[in-house]
């Protein structure tokens, strides 16, 4: 690390400018430079031999024997540095960079799961992980059992009964998306462990995109992997796309070498945008999170607006506002409201909006709207959106860096439309 900097003694922030990186093996450049190369050559027939030896697991690294740079599709200055950042952040052993977010989440569920094996997972979802579950994952011959937000540990064993041997993978997401729905991840970690016996453990995962590394840590909680679209917060500029996993080192050295032989590494380039915005993370979440309290208590206090999901606003002595309290350090940037009027009214104020832009996508410098029933979440049985409150009156609304006064005369003068 740049200039032995103690970590036990600083915050994540402080060290995205300089961990992992050491100018003096790039001709003392300040920042990380960009590695556009397809392969590295190597000072000896016996280093490449002993890299490989490493990068293909036939064997153990040796004691402070480093990872030897080989290829791009299996590692890269850019990725490597970044994955150490993101794994800080996590708290975790290590971490893997993906071209998307949904690369990611594939992935760990293809490492992780086989034909006959039962996957339990957590609704509402995002769309594209909702369409990869429902409609490949049948295909190899794996059978989704989606439960509740409200569901306990009882209820979710029911969900499962005459199948608790067959399940392999716990998947959930909280917040959920659009809704916000939050998932006890303490229970299902302790429900991981009750289904797992010697010889077959039950591994746990949470998409963990709406809170980011700032203001949720599932790992904390006894989750064993994280994962994120790293588009959203972590690249925050709605300029890269990018997933990532953080985890123990043993589930994370499977992760890696899945995705090496299925080449979707992220790139240097990605892996060299991502680190930029790691530097900005925090002081670009605050002001975001920050805002949309405001932007919160507006839409709670407006006549055409029915209903508001944000976190800040659990019913008091309420399970949710429990969870809230336990594992959320704050109500993040996200907020869905339902309108007056049904589709035709959020279609009225989404085309009437000005300075938001109305586009699917969350967590960058812009502030975003949409209509998930009609976009993100359409691929979404009708029966089961409604079950899962995603109606046609509900927009989900991404709140950005700018001024909460001209966010809040923004959706004013839209709501006139309804």
């Amino acid at each position: 690390m740049a200039k032995d900097v103690p970590i036990e003694r600083m915050r994540p922030e402080s060290l995205m400018m300089s961990y992992g990186y050491r100018p003096e093996l790039s001709e003392g450049a300040l920042k990380c430079p960009i590695f556009q190369t397809s392969t590295f050559v190597f000072r000896s027939a016996e280093e490449g031999k002993a890299f490989f030896e490493v990068a293909y697991g036939l064997r153990d690294q040796a004691p402070g024997e480093q990872l030897g740079l080989i290829y791009s599709r299996l590692n890269n200055p850019d990725l490597e540095i970044l994955e150490n950042r993101l794994a800080l952040w996590d708290r975790a052993d290590d971490a893997a960079v993906f071209e998307s977010g949904i690369a990611a989440i594939s992935t760990v569920l293809l490492e992780f799961l086989r034909p006959g094996d039962v996957l339990l997972h957590s609704k509402p979802l995002y769309g594209g992980t909702h369409h990869f579950i429902h409609t490949f994952l049948p295909q190899i011959g794996v059978e989704p059992v989606g439960f509740m937000p409200q569901d306990d540990a009882e209820a979710m064993r029911a969900r499962i009964a005459g199948k608790e041997d067959r399940v392999a993978l716990i998947f959930v997401e909280t917040p959920a998306n659009p809704t916000n729905h939050l998932i006890d991840l303490e229970m299902v970690a302790r429900l991981a462990r009750e289904l797992s016996t010697r010889e077959r453990k039950v591994v746990t995962a949470c998409d963990n995109t709406y809170m980011g590394p700032m203001w949720q840590n599932p790992l904390q909680f006894g989750i064993d992997l994280n994962v994120y679209s790293a588009t959203k917060f972590i690249g925050g500029h709605s300029d890269v796309i990018a997933g990532s996993v953080a985890g123990s080192a043993d589930l994370m050295r499977r992760i890696k070498t899945l995705r090496t032989f299925l080449g979707n590494m992220a790139g240097p380039w990605t892996g060299w945008l991502l680190m930029r915005s790691l530097e900005t993370l925090k002081v670009r979440t605050d002001q975001m999170q920050a805002t949309a309290q405001r932007v919160a208590e507006f839409l709670q206090g407006h006549p055409k607006v029915k209903l508001v999901r944000y976190l800040g606003f659990q019913e008091p002595g309420s399970r949710a506002e429990a969870l809230f309290r336990k594992q959320c350090t704050c109500a993040g940037s996200m907020i869905s409201f339902e309108v007056e009027g049904g589709e035709a009214g959020a279609f009225r104020c989404l085309n009437a909006l000005k300075l938001i832009s109305l586009a699917v996508s969350l967590g960058g410098t812009e502030s975003l709207a949409e209509h998930p029933a009609t976009m993100t979440h359409v691929d979404v049985p009708c029966a089961e959106r409604e079950e899962l409150g995603i109606s046609e009156s509900l927009i989900r609304l991404s709140v950005g860096v700018e001024a909460a006064d001209d966010l809040i005369w923004d959706l004013e003068q839209a709501l006139l439309a309804v």
